[in-house]
């Protein structure tokens, strides 16, 4: 069921919430948490769909807020509220609510979301694209227990990841950490079934893509060994290799789904490790609302520090030639472009 609402108010989209319930025979609320999905209209669709996804295993109250600014100077200064109600098989498994904010309004989001928030549940934010510099500190974001953005999105991914690691607050993730969550769990299977040191590790992947970083700065910080990021012409992450004491670990995905572990004295085996929707990713992070102190602790060892071993002797006297990411261009920008599994 699908209820339009034209110049409306907080008011009347909560009355209109408790008609649509009504109207579909669930009057109960069986939701668990809220998700506030601020995003744009051309993303919104996507969004939208990966957040009814992800409700099959977490019922809640999706809000998604739309920022809609004028070129005209008379409609920036006229504020207007849309919202359009969607309860029952139009809103997956809980109530969905699309607000599209003109004029004086854009700035004052949090005044309109707040009413509508489930009593008594956690409160996530998922900014879809165009995440704010400091999350914890814009006025949605100060209503959440869990924020959650994707350096992927922005049009320079691996400064973002350093601008994430300057403002982190407990709280904070993103979903180019997500998206490593296998290969991290791999690699740690990996190192248990055979004891070893580890004495330097190179993780091969897209340019500009974040999850490789990521998945270098935690290899940094939790076997505190130099880690080089060598590029790939991918998909996302194409492969991981830890010189150990025993030789050589090695987690190769070519193509974006089927990978390979090769250690030594073992046959090698085939391991699914398939690139996830970002409805996969974001119903993962819905799983934990604490903080993510692994990611916190990977996020402040720093994208600059990868390939120079400033805790140990450097892995190569060329950094370019390692293929780090102290060698990449500080001034190039990368692609601007959708958020996308990796």
């Amino acid at each position: 069921m699908k209820i339009d609402l034209t110049e409306t108010t907080s008011s009347k989209i909560n009355k209109a919430l408790v008609q649509g319930r009504r109207a579909v025979g669930t009057p109960a609320i069986g939701m668990v948490l809220t998700l506030v999905i601020v995003t744009d209209e051309e993303n919104a669709y996507d969004a939208l769909k990966a957040a009814n996804e992800a409700s099959r295993e977490h019922p809640s109250r999706t809000l998604v807020v739309i920022k809609r600014v004028s070129r005209s100077p008379r409609d920036r200064a006229k504020a207007r509220l849309d919202a359009e109600v969607r309860v029952g098989t139009d809103a997956g498994t809980g109530e969905t609510v699309i607000l599209r904010l003109y004029g004086e309004v854009i700035d004052h989001a949090q005044s309109v979301v707040l009413p509508l928030l489930l009593p008594d549940a956690p409160v996530v934010v998922w900014w879809a694209v165009n995440a704010p510099l400091d999350p914890a500190k814009d006025p949605l974001g100060a209503l959440a227990q869990r924020r959650v953005t994707d350096a992927y999105a922005a049009e320079q991914p691996v400064r973002e990841l350093s601008a994430r690691a300057q403002t982190y607050t407990p709280g904070d993730t993103d979903l180019s950490w997500t998206r490593i969550t296998p290969w991290r769990s791999m690699l740690a299977a990996a190192l248990d079934q055979a004891p070893c040191t580890v004495g330097s590790a190179e993780v091969e992947g897209e340019e500009f893509n974040p999850s490789c970083e990521l998945l270098a700065m935690w290899l940094a910080d939790r076997l505190k060994v130099p880690v080089t990021r060598k590029v790939s012409g991918g998909p996302g992450l194409t492969a991981v290799r830890m010189e150990s004491s025993i030789g050589s670990i090695v987690l190769d995905r070519p193509d974006g789904s089927l990978a390979t572990l090769c250690m030594p004295h073992q046959p090698d085996r085939a391991v699914a490790l398939k690139r996830r929707d970002t409805s996969e990713l974001l119903a993962e992070e819905l799983r934990r609302l604490d903080p993510d102190d692994i990611y916190a602790a990977a996020l402040k060892y720093g994208v600059d520090r990868l390939g120079e071993g400033k805790d140990s002797p450097p892995a190569a006297e060329d950094p370019a030639a390692a293929g780090g990411a102290a060698a990449k261009p500080a001034g190039k920008k990368a692609p601007a472009r959708k958020a996308a599994a990796k």
